[in-house]
């Protein structure tokens, strides 16, 4: 009888589970979809000038393969690089003039504003010093790109059109992440799968939607509007700094579009499982606003979303119960399936998608130990800085 009792409440469980599937994958935004890229470009009979900002920490490892494709836009109007070196050890500001000497290409400056001061986040102030920097120029956009993003000769003028075609104050593109190894290959494109479950891009780029995010590698923003919006001041002490800059546009009547990049990449490599367990946890819980009750909820959606479906197969297997079996097949067939683009798009073989559930759990273990992390008094982390504060809001590297 308890055996039977068991059997049914994963039955009844996993038909919740079929249930939240069907609405994931109809009523959120087709979050599933790969086809949000670039919208339609309109060259400016005349083209604005640009201020490249690009805030670096430690970054001598990947500069070579990132600042030169910056250096060498192919763009037609006037544009700037300002490489602001964010306290350094490893020669990255001595690395970057070396390199725009060797190089060429876009006019380049770097320069460093020593230590943050409290309540802000050292990216965040980095940020703040190569506006002022690149204000003094006088820009109609500032291009705000993570040190550790490839830029094919065109991106720059894509990302301009874009804006001036579709009337944007925000065009964000998640660059495409590095998937070489096998932990990557399990990982990243998850990484991106969930973020666009949270944030449905098609939403973001909806006027009037209220759901806001950009990804921090690649942002293009007007001047006047980071002004409106006092960006980066206004959230000076985000942690997920580019979803807070998306809220503060979009707080201001702004409209924001966000979507896959096809033409910009990240060269940082994550090839063991420990670097990417330090990537998402460092952030998790931030993520969640340091609420344990968010946390619960999110572990249990989790589970319930990622993980029912296969116990209940398994489960339903091994106790005849065809029942339990059916709802739970259904529910990881609707999952994997929309996997699949996501796999497509990261050009990663298909069988990994039926994995998606061993991720999810991966994913889970993160949060927690993010969550655990913070308790701990040692926060969010990254490059040799703490950010322990519990009104911090949530990004990228920096």
């Amino acid at each position: 009888m308890g055996q039977t009792a068991r059997v049914s409440a994963i039955a009844w469980t996993a038909s919740v589970s079929l249930a939240a599937w069907l609405w994931l994958l109809l009523c959120q935004g087709f979050f599933w979809r790969t086809d949000v890229r670039l919208p339609p470009e309109r060259d400016p009979r005349a083209w604005p000038s640009v201020g490249v900002v690009v805030p670096a920490r430690d970054e001598a490892e990947v500069l070579p393969a990132s600042l030169p494709s910056l250096l060498a836009q192919d763009y037609p109007g006037r544009a700037e690089v300002f490489l602001v070196d964010d306290g350094s050890t490893d020669g990255t500001g001595e690395l970057a003039r070396e390199l725009a000497r060797l190089r060429g290409g876009l006019p380049l400056t770097v320069s460093s504003p020593g230590e943050p001061p409290a309540g802000w986040t050292g990216k965040l102030w980095a940020v703040r010093h190569g506006i002022g920097l690149a204000r003094a120029r006088d820009p109609e956009y500032l291009l705000l790109t993570d040190a550790d993003i490839a830029h094919e000769p065109d991106s720059l003028r894509r990302l301009v059109a874009a804006a001036h075609g579709g009337g944007f104050d925000v065009v964000s593109q998640m660059a495409r992440l590095r998937v070489e190894s096998l932990w990557e290959r399990l990982v990243v494109p998850a990484f991106v799968y969930f973020f666009a479950q949270l944030y449905p891009f098609r939403r973001i780029g909806r006027k009037g939607a209220r759901t806001a995010a950009a990804a921090g590698g690649c942002v293009l923003l007007r001047a006047e509007t980071a002004e409106r919006a006092r960006i980066p001041d206004a959230i000076r002490q985000a942690v997920i700094d580019d979803v807070a800059l998306a809220r503060a546009v979009k707080g201001g009547g702004g409209h924001v579009w966000l979507g896959l990049a096809e033409r910009v990449d990240s060269v940082r490599p994550y090839p063991r499982l420990h670097d990417l367990w330090r990537m998402v946890s460092r952030s998790a819980y931030a993520q969640l606003r340091h609420n344990p009750l968010v946390l619960l909820a999110t572990v249990a959606g989790l589970a319930l979303v990622y993980l029912v479906p296969p116990v209940a197969v398994l489960t339903g297997l091994a106790a005849g119960s065809t029942a339990t079996v059916v709802p739970g097949a259904l529910a990881w067939l609707v999952m994997t399936g929309t996997y699949v683009p996501m796999l497509r798009y990261y050009r990663q073989p298909l069988w990994l998608a039926p994995l998606l559930p061993f991720t999810a759990f991966l994913y889970l273990l993160m949060t927690v130990d993010s969550a655990v992390q913070h308790y701990r008094g040692r926060g969010a982390a990254w490059k040799g800085r703490t950010y322990a504060r519990p009104d911090a809001v949530a990004g990228e590297e920096g």
